[in-house]
């Protein structure tokens, strides 16, 4: 198809679901062929359906899609493959145990003899499809041992290798690093200059404005505009998708650290294929400071918050709040000792989503003296703070009684934050609060955090978007390979020098990272 020539056109999409909320209303979005185009807007725009929609995942109320210039009609991710449509999901669809060649032929493995799958035809299928578009991987690696970027090139070949020329990517760089995400932008560009078509999904507006040509802009389920990308601003991209000027930056007092909160000493874990993922991690946490953890996702971040939180039990070492153990407690002990949680995947661990949005804003505090009287509920009061809380943290829903798994994901992360933050927390574990919501939403979470931390609250805060660990920290720990790799107090630091610590190409020195324990 020539360049330009638009190479997929959505025409008047609608999609109401039974319930009645209309995710999309008559919206149109078209893609030229051999572009980058950009898909943006808040979350509850409607752009995750409408990419789903375009993927064969959810089928539209009503318009038409057109591709190649042929109306299609696609009930399954299969025949929009079939049409040469791509997607890499935001969370990878890869199976850790496989290799990276039997993920890649996953459901269409060479066979010898009709029965058994040909390994090696696998192997030397990703070899060339990986030499072709230079998107080199290790073919023979385990899918759990190799690292987010290599993981995302994975995913990109396995769309290639079924005949993709529409790749829809979203957020791409969620979890990479800056070098990483460099490397990412130069593949995309080479794919773009072989003529492939890339549907670019991303709340991070710096990204946005140096990949891509075009900008579709959504807000309310529908269309707001579409711009070439060197016409507008981000400042500009920020009011048009939440209909109001956005503070894209955060700003903040200087921190006054008090007493030491979370103390953790020599924490050990191995996991479950045996690998050593926390190796004698030592820091604290202050009252009035927040901490953040920074690196490349896979080296042990995960476990040590399950860890503090009790989800998994250490080999060795100890964490405590105010000097009371937190290992092996139930969940329900440590919020009593004032430590509210923000998981990294709500819908798991955030929510109960078949539950309304009250049941799920004021699950912890049911037993509260101020909501009951005797035996009986005070369901006034209970309204009357769930309310608050929906006007304080601008949850977007028909009324408390709506069922929280109907939200936006980034309602659904509001709803979490109201719960935690208004619970007087003494320590706040933030595990990847702004991962995949719209700049309204993560602008609210990180005033936010700054705010608990300067009234006393200790936060500790991780994140696999650098730019918000160092906008955000006081006090910086880059984790590689389940070890402190450096510790950084002074705000004197940049993304460059944090991916070289992230990747293991620079490690401190044994007393300079002692310095993030003050016990």
């Amino acid at each position: 198809m020539e360049q330009n020539e638009l190479v997929v056109q959505m025409k008047g999409i609608s999609k109401i679901y039974p319930n009645g909320v209309a995710a999309n209303r008559d919206v149109n979005f078209s893609v030229k062929a051999g572009e980058i185009h950009a898909l943006i807007g808040e979350n509850g725009a409607g752009k995750s359906t409408l990419m789903k929609i375009l993927f064969g995942l959810e089928r539209p109320t009503g318009g038409e899609i057109i591709v190649n210039g042929e109306p299609v009609h696609f009930s399954s991710p299969t025949d929009a493959i079939e049409k040469g449509i791509g997607m890499v999901h935001q969370h990878f669809m890869l199976v850790p145990s496989l290799t990276v060649a039997e993920n890649i032929v996953l459901g269409m493995a060479p066979r010898k003899s009709g029965l058994f799958i040909d390994y090696k035809q696998a192997v030397d299928l990703t070899k060339e499809y990986a030499e072709q578009f230079n998107l080199h991987v290790e073919p023979t690696a385990r899918v759990a041992d190799i690292a987010a970027g290599m993981k995302q090139k994975v995913e990109i070949l396995k769309a290639l290798v079924r005949g993709a020329r529409v790749l829809i990517l979203d957020e791409p760089t969620a979890i990479l690093t800056t070098q990483e995400t460099v490397g990412l932008f130069r593949e995309l560009k080479e794919l773009k200059a072989k003529g492939f078509t890339i549907i670019f999904i991303s709340h991070k507006l710096n990204e946005i404005k140096e990949l891509t040509d075009r900008i579709t802009i959504m807000r309310g389920g529908k269309t707001v505009g579409v711009y070439e990308t060197d016409s507008i601003t981000e400042q500009e991209i920020s009011g048009l998708m939440v209909g109001r000027d956005v503070i894209l930056t955060v700003e903040k007092d200087q921190s006054e650290p008090k007493e030491v909160v979370l103390q953790v000493e020599d924490l050990n874990f191995v996991n479950e294929w045996d690998k050593r993922v926390l190796d004698g991690v030592t820091f604290s946490v202050r009252s009035g400071e927040i901490v953040g953890i920074a690196g490349v996702e896979g080296n042990g971040q995960r476990e040590l918050v399950d860890v503090l939180f009790s989800l998994k039990l250490p080999e060795k070492g100890s964490a405590t709040v105010g000097g009371k153990s937190l290992i092996g407690l139930p969940q329900a002990m440590i919020r009593e000792l004032g430590v509210s949680y923000i998981p990294e995947d709500r819908m798991t661990f955030g929510i109960a989503d078949i539950a309304t949005i009250e049941e799920n804003m004021i699950s912890d505090r049911f037993n509260q003296k101020r909501f009951n009287r005797g035996p009986l509920f005070k369901m006034n009061e209970l309204h009357k703070e769930t309310d608050q809380l929906i006007v304080d943290y601008s949850v977007l829903c028909k009324s408390r009684s709506q069922e929280v798994g109907m939200l936006s994901g980034g309602n659904i992360q509001k709803v979490v934050v109201a719960r935690e933050f208004s619970s007087d927390p003494i320590l706040i574990i933030a595990d990847q609060p702004t991962r995949g919501i719209d700049v309204g939403a993560t602008e609210m979470i990180r005033k936010r955090l700054v705010e608990l931390s300067r009234a006393g609250a200790a936060v500790l805060l991780v994140s696999a978007d650098l730019n918000e660990v160092m906008e955000l920290s006081d006090s910086l720990i880059v984790f590689y390979e389940g070890k402190i790799a450096g510790y950084f107090d002074d705000g004197q630091w940049d993304d460059i020098m944090m991916g070289e610590y992230m990747l293991g190409l620079k490690r401190q020195s044994d007393e300079e990272i002692a310095r993030a324990s003050y016990a």
